[in-house]
C-alpha cells in the first residue's frame, strides 16, 4: 500500500463520497461509494464477507457488509436497510455527499475452500448483500467454482432487492436461482411461501456441496435445521452473525458472545463453530 494510503490510527474513518444510489426496495438502497483520495482507493481490497465501519458527520458509524466483490475493485457497494439513526441519515444522502469509512474488518466467507464444490446460497432480504460478494467472485473466477444455486426469500414482491442481479443469475448457465415471497401481490406469479420451502425445488449433494446463508436470525435457523436434516456436515455450512458492534476490531468487546467477538472472530462462521454456542 502506498505511504499516503495508509492510514496508523484504526478508529479514524478516510473520507469517501457516494457516487450512485441505487434503490432496491423502500427499505434497502445501494450506495456505491469511493475514496476520496486516489490512492487509498487503488490501494484498498477487502474479502467477501468483510464489513467497513461507515460513518456520517453528527450521526455516528455502524458496520456494513460489502456487497461488491474484491474482483471488481472500480466500486464498492454497500447495501444498507434503513433501520436506525444512522441508516435514515445515509438514505437521506445521494451522489457527491461525504460520508467515512474505516476497514475492512472481520472473518470473510473461506472462498479458497469453496472452489470446485457445488455451491448453495440462501438469502433472505437484505442478507443477499454478503452473499452478493462471494457469488460475483465466484463468477468472475469462471471454472474454478462449480455450479452455483441461489435461494432468495423476500417478504414481499416489492420488497425484493437486487432485482438486476437475481434476474442475471437466472439467465446465467451455471447457476440456479430461485425467489420466493411470504405474502404475493398484485402481478406476483412466482413462489409463495418461506425460503425453505424452495428446498423441494432443488437436489443437494450432501457429500459436496457447501452452504452459505445469510438472512433475519429466525430464518437463518430454520435454514440451519433444514440443511443438516438434509445431510450436509456442519463443517460444510457457513452462516454470518449479527450483533451490535461499536469498534469493529476486537477491542471494546461490545459484541462478545460466548467467549467469541462476532466482529473479529466472525462474522462468518461455520455451523461446526456455533454448535457450543449457548445464546446462538
Amino acid at each position: 500500500m502506498p505511504d499516503s494510503a495508509k492510514n496508523d490510527n484504526i478508529y479514524q474513518p478516510r473520507p469517501a463520497r457516494i457516487d450512485r444510489v441505487i434503490r432496491e426496495s423502500s427499505q434497502i438502497k445501494t450506495f456505491v461509494v469511493r475514496f476520496a483520495e486516489p490512492a487509498v482507493q487503488e490501494a484498498f481490497t477487502y474479502r467477501p464477507g468483510q464489513f467497513l465501519m461507515v460513518s456520517v458527520p453528527g450521526c455516528g458509524e455502524a458496520p456494513i457488509s460489502i456487497a461488491s466483490s474484491p474482483t471488481r475493485p472500480e466500486e464498492i457497494h454497500l447495501a444498507i436497510r434503513r433501520a436506525g439513526q444512522l441508516t435514515a441519515a445515509l438514505h437521506l444522502l445521494g451522489p457527491g455527499a461525504a460520508i467515512g469509512l474505516r476497514g475492512p474488518y472481520g472473518r470473510p466467507f473461506p472462498v479458497e475452500d469453496l472452489a470446485g464444490r457445488p455451491l448453495l446460497f440462501v438469502a433472505g432480504g437484505i442478507g443477499l448483500a454478503p452473499l452478493r460478494s462471494v457469488i460475483l467472485y465466484t463468477l468472475d473466477q469462471g471454472k474454478a467454482y462449480g455450479p452455483r444455486t441461489i435461494l432468495y426469500g423476500s417478504r414481499l414482491p416489492s420488497d425484493i432487492a437486487f432485482r438486476q442481479d437475481l434476474a442475471a443469475w437466472q439467465e446465467d448457465a451455471a447457476t440456479t436461482c430461485l425467489v420466493t415471497v411470504d405474502q404475493a401481490e398484485a402481478g406476483w406469479d412466482g413462489p409463495v411461501g418461506v425460503v425453505t420451502t424452495l428446498f423441494d425445488r432443488i437436489s443437494i449433494d450432501p457429500e459436496a456441496t457447501v452452504a452459505l446463508v445469510c438472512g433475519p436470525p429466525l430464518m437463518i435457523r430454520f435454514v440451519l435445521a433444514e440443511l443438516a436434516r438434509r445431510g450436509l456436515p456442519a463443517e460444510r455450512i457457513y452462516t454470518t452473525l449479527e450483533r451490535h458492534m461499536k469498534c469493529g476490531v476486537g477491542v471494546c468487546r461490545h459484541c462478545h458472545l460466548d467467549g467469541r467477538l462476532v466482529c473479529a472472530d466472525g462474522p462468518v462462521f461455520s455451523l461446526a463453530e456455533l454448535a457450543d454456542l449457548t445464546t446462538f
